[in-house]
């Protein structure tokens, strides 16, 4: 029996770059490898990150690292911890250093490819001069010369691999290369030996070309990888390395950004990029927020406004009290996020990691069967042995391997640029699929900054109930609170009455915010509290009530607690306005457009919802739902929906609903438990990024459908070919080179994507 009050242990995830691995075959062995290693829970790894995500118990983290190193290196492959320094620029010089030397090794890479192809075409040159009748054939010696520098040189990574893979008892892509390229170069050297001075019958250059192609396909590849990593290293280079911290004394200290911390003053200079996360403390400017939020023209900023790192400041200097530095900033939060995205694996590749594990043994038959069936059709040995040849060398599982994880990275990527932050790979493929989403409304389709539009006192003098209104609400963060406080500070009439101190302030979910004011109780709620209060209000205010609400704006109540001396009574009757955001009804319309359908949850009046929902062109609304209900609309929207049910929303009550939707979707304009909860944040409060955001998703998801179309087809048309000696040796190595280049060049077409 499980014990169910043993909480499971909290897991911490390890990272390891990995060497060696070229295709979804070897994909599948590190896999296999890692979850071998005690105490490991789960484990991802993608070939275009050359990346391994590993799930373990965050009390053995740093006592498995060195087991997990070596459990990958004995399966064959290299492998290397990702350490993860606190310090911004620490990463950033990590990122740098990094992608140095991924620049070295491609140099280097097209530096042997150029090498060889030169060795290699004077083998070509007979091919090619043949049909023009002029007999270009070199002597035996110098094609053996030329090939063997090729073989056993660039060829030289090829017998590495699949010595590794065959002492792991594995097959992977260097096996098939290695086997193929040496059948034909063997039985060139074996007609070489056997018949001196015949050059009819030899085959080096279908062994050289091949290497030298499949070369250039890998470094093609790897050229067309480093695309799809783009938004990572736009937004590292976003991070400055240096800061201007201003002392107690007034002066100002250049120092290295890792030794600023929080609290301290940073001045920000014209044209600078911020260094911190923080608030301005003095100064306006407008700051350019385009590669963080996805916003293309420069936000005004003044003193009380969040400031994020990376961003550019404008015209003016200002100060930034710092809020957050290092890791914690939300330029490296968006970093992790986008690194743990594109890490991912997404629920489709199941079928590529099932048809991978059986993928090498069975063309390793099918080759077999391919020579033996040719010799028994009474084909020469070499023949045979160069029809075999091709059915391996086109078999090659790499466009397999890259056609999912390359489309997620250039997804995630370009919806980076944009805005929108995806989670995870499985939230990328869940949005593609979504059919309804439900909208909060407050903060997410309005502005989310209500005004007092209604203020009507009820047996006490007005300035005094406003006062006490304000009182009770002055330690909420509540934007209906944050706007009765607005209203007693902007009122010269109230702020001659002095403001009473209140105590044992509450706010209750859903209904409002309790305080003892002046030695008595007074609620400020909703109608939903009034009626469970039992109060019933004169019918005329009551009536006043009933128009505000139908006129589309949100009632409030100041209650007065029954006293020994006094029964409970209204005592004012408030109302509020808030503003539907510019591109909300064109979110509403996209999404209508895309088969998506709307509908609006909310804990506001019947009559505030029934007008946003008209004002926006929603058909289904539902009013005065309390936080906790909020999660039990949305599991009923499940129930009576075939497809997947999305949930967008900002604030704290929202999260129980972003939870138990298919997917979440938070703005980054409102509390971080709606962003944690959230399978996608929206990094600007525009709800027309909800649009967008599925789009991307969709877009994304047709790219990997047709990159799995096209590596799968591919090899149900080549192999065949190859086998029937429809192939040769070099259009098959051309032909599986391309097929890997085409799958990651397809997925930068989701670059191009534009809102």
């Amino acid at each position: 029996m499980t014990d169910l009050s043993t909480p499971a242990p909290a897991l911490a995830t390890a990272e390891l770059d990995i060497g060696g691995m070229t295709c979804a075959s070897c994909v599948k062995r590190v896999e296999k490898a890692l979850t071998r290693v005690p105490g490991v829970a789960t484990v991802s790894v993608n070939l275009a990150t050359e990346r391994a995500t590993v799930g373990l118990p965050a009390t053995q983290a740093a006592e498995v690292m060195d087991e997990l190193v070596k459990a990958v290196v004995d399966a064959g492959y290299e492998a290397r911890p990702v350490v993860h320094d606190d310090a911004a620029t620490s990463a950033a010089e990590a990122a740098e250093t990094a992608e140095a030397a991924r620049l070295r090794e491609a140099r280097r890479e097209l530096a042997i490819v150029a090498g060889c192809a030169v060795l290699a075409l004077p083998l070509l040159l007979p091919m090619v001069a043949g049909p023009l009748g002029l007999a270009l054939e070199l002597p035996a010696w110098l094609q053996l010369t030329l090939a063997s520098v090729v073989q056993f040189g660039a060829g030289a990574r090829f017998y590495v691999g699949a010595y590794r893979a065959v002492r792991a008892r594995a097959g992977n892509m260097d096996l098939l290369v290695a086997l193929g390229t040496s059948a034909a170069y063997g039985v060139s050297l074996w007609q070489m030996l056997a018949h001196p001075g015949d050059t009819l019958h030899l085959y080096f250059e279908a062994a050289a070309v091949v290497i030298v192609l499949v070369r250039l396909g890998k470094w093609l590849e790897t050229r067309a990888k480093r695309e799809t990593t783009q938004a990572i290293r736009a937004l590292n280079a976003l991070r400055p390395e240096r800061a201007h911290v201003k002392r107690d004394d007034g002066t100002e200290h250049e120092v290295p950004l890792a030794q600023v911390r929080v609290g301290m003053i940073v001045a920000v200079r014209p044209g600078e990029r911020l260094p911190v996360d923080g608030v301005i403390r003095a100064g306006h400017t407008h700051v350019d927020e385009s590669l963080i939020t996805g916003e293309s023209l420069p936000v005004a900023k003044g003193p009380g406004e969040r400031v994020t790192a990376g961003s550019i400041n404008g015209e003016g200097l200002i100060e930034v009290t710092t809020r957050a530095t290092g890791a914690e900033t939300t330029l490296a939060r968006i970093i992790r996020l986008v690194e743990t995205a594109q890490a991912q694996k997404a629920p489709i590749q199941r079928l590529v990691d099932r048809v991978s594990a059986v993928f090498v043994p069975v063309i390793l038959i099918i080759a077999t069967a391919t020579l033996v069936g040719w010799l028994f059709a009474g084909a020469p040995a070499e023949t045979a042995i160069l029809n075999a040849v091709s059915v391996l060398v086109i078999a090659c599982p790499c466009a397999l391997g890259l056609a999912t994880p390359a489309a997620i990275m250039a997804g995630t990527g370009v919806a980076a640029r944009h805005g929108v932050l995806i989670k995870d790979a499985e939230a990328l493929e869940l949005a593609q699929r979504v059919a309804v989403i439900a909208f909060d409304k407050t903060g997410t389709l309005t502005v989310g900054k209500p005004r007092l539009v209604g203020f009507e006192a009820i047996g006490i003098d007005e300035a005094r109930a406003l006062a006490l209104t304000a009182a009770v609400e002055r330690g909420s963060d509540h934007p209906l609170a944050q706007a009765l406080v607005a209203a007693f500070d902007a009122n010269e009439a109230a702020r001659r009455v002095a403001l009473p101190s209140a105590s044992q302030v509450r706010a209750v979910a859903g209904r409002g915010v309790e305080a003892n004011v002046d030695g008595r109780t007074y609620f400020v709620g909703n109608a939903r509290w009034l009626a469970e209060l039992g109060i019933e209000p004169p019918s005329e205010v009551a009536a006043r009530a009933n128009q505000w609400e139908t006129a589309g704006n949100t009632v409030s109540w100041l209650i007065a607690a029954a006293t020994p001396s006094e029964p409970a009574a209204v005592r004012a009757l408030i109302a509020f306005g808030d503003t539907v955001k510019p591109n909300a009804r064109d979110a509403v319309e996209r999404l209508a457009a895309r088969g998506v359908k709307s509908v609006l949850v909310t804990g506001d009046n019947h009559g505030a919802a029934a007008s946003v929902a008209a004002t926006l062109g929603i058909d289904e609304y539902h009013a005065q739902v309390l936080p906790e209900d909020k999660a039990r609309v949305v599991q009923e929207l499940k129930a009576r929906t075939n497809g997947v049910v999305a949930m967008a929303g900002d604030g704290i009550n929202d999260a129980p609903a972003l939870a138990a939707a298919d997917i979440g979707i938070a703005l980054a304009s409102g509390t971080d438990v709606a962003m944690h909860a959230a399978g996608v944040t929206l990094m600007r409060g525009d709800p027309a990024l909800v649009a967008d955001a599925i789009d991307i998703s969709r877009r994304t998801y047709r790219k990997i459908q047709q990159n799995l179309f096209w590596a799968f087809v591919y090899n149900l048309i080549g192999i065949p070919l190859a086998a029937l000696g429809w192939l040769n040796p070099m259009l098959a190595g051309a032909a599986m080179a391309f097929s890997s280049v085409s799958v990651v060049t397809n997925a930068l077409l989701l670059k191009r994507w534009k809102q």
